[in-house]
């Protein structure tokens, strides 16, 4: 009986694991690209910016960033986190720049999304991609959240893709004067996303 009974519920946490198991898979090799495109799209490139990808891993979204320029230059940072990506390192990031061909577009830095290594009004354009939630502290993401628009150049813009707390940045934004403030609609890919945008205040 208690042979019978293993049998039957290793079935069944078989049956639920498999499909969590293909849709993580089916992320890894098509969904991120999607989303990585979706938040890029949302933004008007002209091609000549200076972009900042806060938490930029092994640089899906820096290198994605990098080949909407021609001009411009996308620079990445992270605290290099193994705990929050594999293989996370700063070499990796500029391997799969050379691979994609924009390693020459491309700057890594070592650096914290609470206090980001750069001067006000350095970015025409800052994006961020599945990072702030991992700052578990909601006075520390709202850090994060002021040190983005800090570090944005008047009429800069900020795109933010991300599975929590969203509603939290949209709120900040509004309530750090930014203007085209906008939240979208559920989209699901590994698990429902949104991404949060607007434009700094030209000054």
């Amino acid at each position: 009986m208690l042979v019978n009974a293993a049998r039957i519920l290793g079935f069944f946490i078989g049956f639920i694991l498999l499909p969590c198991a293909g849709a993580q898979i089916l992320f890894s090799k098509v969904g991120k690209f999607r989303e990585r495109d979706r938040l890029l799209d949302s933004i008007p490139w002209r091609g000549d910016e200076t972009v900042l990808d806060v938490g930029c891993g092994r640089g899906l979204l820096l290198v994605g960033a990098a080949k909407r320029l021609r001009t411009g230059r996308a620079v990445g940072v992270d605290i290099w986190q193994s705990k929050d990506q594999s293989g996370n390192h700063p070499e990796a990031t500029y391997k799969n720049a050379q691979l994609e061909g924009v390693a020459d577009r491309v700057e890594v830095k070592n650096g914290d999304a609470r206090q980001l290594p750069f001067e006000d009004g350095t970015f025409d354009v800052v994006v961020s991609s599945l990072v702030l939630h991992n700052i578990h502290d909601a006075t520390e993401r709202k850090k994060a959240i002021q040190e983005i628009v800090r570090v944005l150049k008047g009429g800069g813009r900020v795109a933010i893709l991300d599975i929590w707390h969203t509603n939290k940045y949209e709120q900040e934004l509004r309530k750090s004067d930014m203007q085209e403030v906008s939240r979208s609609g559920l989209h699901f890919s590994m698990s429902p996303m949104r991404v949060v945008s607007g434009r700094k205040h030209a000054t």
